[in-house]
């Protein structure tokens, strides 16, 4: 039976509480076992360190129950703080759309990879937009309750587009062939695209 090691696909249903300083329990986020997360352990972005650490080794079929302080949960990055130029949120007339867009509001984001995030706006010029995407239960103690649903070997499809976005978009993204990158290792444009 596979268990959960770097480089495995894993689906999990769960529960995720806030936990505050009495020790009350908050549901913040649910995912059901019809649309599970699914991630490829030790190469996705993102995991909260506190809940990796507890699945390592456990199976399909394993529930969990993990309490993670906020040192091992989301972390607050300053590189998640990002100026943007305005453009970026103009119509075609060059106008913002002030209902949606404002110091406070709540924007989801596509990345450069194409990983949906959202950011606040944190502050507005003329020229730019400054927005904080870190995540927004950073600082706080959480609970996980839930279920691992699957695990099994990752498929090379499923592992490339981690790869590809660190050599920026992939064998055809690192300037035309994997030959481009500076990359000669077998596992191809940046050690692994194929």
């Amino acid at each position: 039976m596979a268990t959960i090691q770097p480089g495995q696909y894993v689906e999990l249903a769960y529960s995720l509480f806030t936990v505050g300083p009495d020790g009350k329990k908050e549901l913040v986020h649910t995912v059901e076992p019809s649309k599970p997360e699914s991630f490829i352990y030790g190469i996705t972005p993102g995991l909260v360190e506190g809940l990796a650490a507890h699945l390592e080794g456990k199976a399909a079929g394993d529930k969990f129950d993990i309490a993670v302080p906020a040192a091992k949960g989301f972390l607050y990055s300053q590189d998640d703080i990002v100026t943007l130029p305005i453009d970026i949120f103009t119509d075609e007339e060059g106008q913002i759309d002030t209902e949606r867009i404002y110091v406070g509001a709540m924007l989801p984001m596509v990345t450069a990879d194409g990983f949906q995030i959202t950011g606040e706006v944190k502050e507005m010029t003329a020229e730019n937009i400054t927005m904080d995407f870190n995540h927004p239960l950073v600082g706080h103690d959480l609970h996980f309750t839930g279920e691992v649903l699957t695990v099994r070997d990752a498929t090379p499809e499923e592992i490339q587009p981690y790869f590809a976005s660190a050599c920026g978009g992939g064998c055809g993204g690192c300037g035309g062939g994997c030959g481009d990158c500076g990359d000669s290792s077998e596992g191809g444009c940046c050690g692994g695209c194929r």
